[in-house]
């Protein structure tokens, strides 16, 4: 089971750690990473799963910064309309409880 490296703990920080593995949580961790990540979060997310994991992580969950999920639908050439969180229903549910 391929464990995160202690850097990369810090963001992971309502979790156990220890039972997070980068091939049974794949989503859970490109999504928190990509999202919440700096440059090296991101770095490593590239360098552990493929553009098609990134991808799959991208349209299958909504809990993404709208921002973040905009800049990786460019940078990976994915249609916005395949992303959840940028969804109309979504956006306007998020201004209710974010009103930014």
């Amino acid at each position: 089971m391929k464990k995160l490296p202690k850097s990369l703990k810090k963001y992971f920080w309502d979790v156990d750690t220890s039972k997070i593995s980068i091939y049974r949580h794949p989503y859970f961790i490109v999504q928190r990473l990509l999202d919440k990540g700096d440059n090296n979060a991101v770095r490593w997310v590239n360098n552990h799963f493929t553009n098609k994991q990134i991808e799959d992580t991208l349209t299958k969950l909504r809990d993404f910064n709208p921002r973040v999920a905009n800049f990786w639908a460019l940078f990976l050439n994915i249609p916005k309309e395949k992303i959840p969180c940028l969804q109309t229903p979504y956006l306007q549910r998020r201004r209710i409880h974010w009103p930014y």
